[in-house]
């Protein structure tokens, strides 16, 4: 076998491996292609049941209970259109409150209700952490006073 074609031999190897590895990657995501649920595509879809599945929305204002054990919370995220009633036994995050952000990670029960084993308090993009935000508050007034001079 001459030198080129053992080139193009490797060439085309090569390249059917990454295309197979490419292929059983997007294989493996299929499921995981939606980011969350908005309760309202649970209502228009059905019940993903006996699987693990992302539910995100934001916490309805008044729906926050917790139990007497000091660890079980109850409330309910919305989309605006539909609700489902979520609970969730563990710390939660600091930034989770009522008419905040959330994404809860768990599955979903036959009677529409969700049992969290995570939250992911989410925040609006105005967002900045402390630290940053006098940062970015010292720059604009450096660049003012600059420009007034």
């Amino acid at each position: 076998m001459k030198a080129k074609h053992q080139r193009l031999t490797l060439v085309l190897l090569a390249l059917a491996a990454i295309v197979g590895a490419a292929l059983l990657a997007l294989s493996a995501l299929r499921d995981q292609a939606s980011f969350f649920y908005a309760p309202s595509d649970v209502e228009r879809q059905g019940l993903p049941l006996g699987r693990a599945v992302r539910l995100g929305g934001m916490v309805e204002a008044g729906s926050v209970a917790r139990a007497p054990d000091g660890v079980t919370i109850r409330f309910a995220v919305t989309d605006g259109r539909a609700t489902t009633p979520v609970t969730f036994a563990g710390i939660v995050p600091d930034l989770f409150r009522e008419r905040s952000g959330v994404v809860a990670e768990g599955e979903f029960h036959a009677d529409g209700s969700f049992k969290a084993t995570n939250l992911l308090a989410k925040h609006d993009e105005k967002y900045m952490p402390p630290q940053l935000a006098k940062g970015v508050q010292q720059t604009t007034t450096l660049e003012t006073g600059a420009l007034t001079r």
